[in-house]
């Protein structure tokens, strides 16, 4: 092939691209589910094509290596039973680097920017024990220390680029802006805010106030399974559409986006792009934290375990569904939505992890374990122990991830856990399982008969 035949790269320069939108979004942590999510939305939206993003890496570049010579274009593949269909999404205006701290000053400071998005996964609000900032870690003490030395320092942590944009925000003279996590957190809204106010406090006394009367910190659930993207997409992406795409994104036909907040200084028309607006979001995040979540989890490890490598594998396993299904039943008996609902939601779901063409990595979604299990299986420990019930379902998760800790199954990939793999490799397993249970959560390894619950259910992993 010649080079005047060469397949051409994506950007806005090809013929019939879409515009690039003034930017009013800024997002940080852009990633596959970011695009397949929030972007997608906003691509969908009516009023589209005045409401651009300028979205931010994580601490790796590599997104935004490859998108940005792209102009911020890429390929959603949506993956059902009866084929692909491919879709060029042109919402982000701009990709930027994480340590392009400068850029991402220079949005905050324009009035027209009216909504950050955020998506970092639980990890990245640097929580404590209580929910709040945990200030003692030393990724916020060193970005508190340039906060007070210079305010446009370049900061590492979530927290500390919040309050740093807010904080050029202020002396900017702009005033009303909606931040939005978008992470699989309970109440992620008020999270937020908590952390934001939390450092806010320690590096200028009069800035809480200011935030109070000029931020507004929405909540939402998200939805979407989004795997890795692979050279196979890549190749599929150009021969289908007949350009290169150097990350296009896959996901499910499923989607859903539940938002509440008061957008003070507007947003994108995502509910008639298909999010739904509410007072409330709760029951809508403990039904997809309680299940959806819960059950990626438990599949992560004790599917992995027995040398299952995707989701579709793992739920096709009679002993892995039973296991979900006994997660999901604990689940369902403190949720306040009608039963109904709930039962239509656990067979959708069944039939998303089905999907054979969606090839989710059970060794993806282990990481991050020792910041995930607390939000997505103790709320029904707790629940179902307070009622005088053993959570054998629950148990059962706990178990395959203490066994992951202790190298089975799906490698360890949590920076958070240091603690707990030091437990879990304590001693012989009758010793390490308190240990962890007590770290997750204190006194939890001193209830004998969860412990007991926990040890059987691994011994059975271990034997199967």
């Amino acid at each position: 092939m010649t080079a005047d035949q060469a397949t051409p790269r994506l950007s806005r320069a090809l013929p019939d691209m879409p515009p690039t939108a003034p930017v009013r979004i800024v997002h940080l942590g852009v990633g596959n589910f970011h695009r397949a999510h929030q972007a997608w939305y906003t691509a969908h939206a009516p009023d589209a094509d005045n409401w651009g993003i300028a979205a931010f890496t994580g601490r790796r570049p590599d997104m935004a290596q490859s998108l940005a010579p792209q102009d911020g274009l890429y390929t959603l593949i949506t993956r059902s039973g009866d084929g692909d269909a491919f879709e060029l999404i042109g919402a982000l205006s701009a990709v930027h680097a994480a340590a392009e701290h400068d850029q991402f000053l220079d949005y905050l400071r324009r009035p027209e920017v009216s909504v950050v998005t955020v998506t970092v996964t639980e990890a990245g609000y640097v929580l404590d024990s209580d929910r709040r900032l945990d200030a003692e870690r030393d990724v916020i003490v060193a970005d508190l220390e340039r906060l007070r030395t210079d305010q446009r320092t370049p900061v590492v942590s979530l927290p500390a680029k919040l309050v740093a944009g807010l904080l050029a925000r202020r002396a900017a003279g702009a005033a009303a802006l909606t931040i939005l996590s978008c992470d699989n957190l309970p109440e992620n809204g008020t999270v937020t805010k908590t952390v934001v106010g939390d450092l806010a406090a320690l590096v200028d006394d009069q800035l809480p106030c200011w935030i109070e009367d000029n931020v507004d910190f929405a909540t939402s659930m998200v939805d979407r399974i989004t795997p890795v993207t692979t050279d196979d997409d890549r190749a599929l992406v150009e021969r289908s559409c007949g350009y290169l795409d150097a990350d296009p994104v896959a996901t499910e036909p499923f989607s859903e986006w539940v938002i509440s907040g008061a957008f003070p200084a507007g947003r994108p028309q995502w509910d008639k792009a298909g999010a739904t607006i509410v007072e409330n979001v709760v029951p809508f995040e403990r039904r997809k934290l309680w299940f959806l979540n819960a059950s990626h989890s438990h599949l992560a490890y004790a599917a992995s375990i027995r040398g299952f490598l995707t989701i579709d594998e793992a739920i096709a396993d009679p002993e892995c569904r039973s296991e979900v299904e006994l997660l999901w039943d604990e689940a369902s008996r403190h949720l306040e939505l009608p039963g109904d609902a709930i039962a239509e939601y656990r067979q959708a779901l069944l039939a998303r992890f089905a999907n054979p063409r969606m090839r989710d990595q059970l060794a993806r979604i282990a990481a991050d374990g020792s910041v995930k299990l607390p939000v997505r299986i103790m709320p029904t420990v707790r629940a179902e122990r307070a009622a005088g019930r053993i959570p054998l379902g629950c148990a059962t998760t706990l178990a395959a991830w203490v066994l992951h800790l202790r190298g089975l199954g799906a490698p360890v990939k949590d920076p958070g856990a240091a603690s707990f793999l030091e437990a879990a490799n304590s001693g012989e397993l009758a010793e390490a399982a308190p240990a962890v249970l007590n770290l997750l959560e204190p006194g939890l390894g001193s209830d004998a008969e969860l412990v007991d619950a926990v040890l059987t259910q691994a011994e059975a992993i271990v034997r199967r």
